[in-house]
């Protein structure tokens, strides 16, 4: 397997950057040369840090979630029956 390597800025702020050297299989580094050339970004830089915002708010999403059914969960189970917590949520969404 053959890395590339190349330099990267990480923040979107050009003169708060840091540059950062990483390396990439040839099949990663390949598709980041067809997006700059689709012109979908104007560099691998610009590109890695879309992907890097992507991948963090989707991990507070994640988390979220995952705290909604560690919550759901510590709150046990309950004994209605599914007609019971249906009527109960529509009386919660009409007030």
């Amino acid at each position: 397997m053959e890395l590339i390597h190349f330099w990267c800025n990480f923040t979107p702020n050009y003169n708060d950057m840091a540059r950062q050297s990483i390396s990439l299989t040839e099949p990663n580094d390949e598709w980041l040369k067809n997006q700059v050339d689709k012109k979908e970004y104007s560099s691998k830089s610009e590109l890695v840090n879309d992907l890097i915002r992507q991948a963090r708010k989707q991990q507070v999403q994640v988390d979220w979630i995952r705290a909604k059914i560690e919550k759901a969960e510590a709150n046990g189970f309950t004994e209605d029956s599914k007609e019971a917590i249906l009527a109960q949520s529509k009386s919660l969404l009409n007030g």
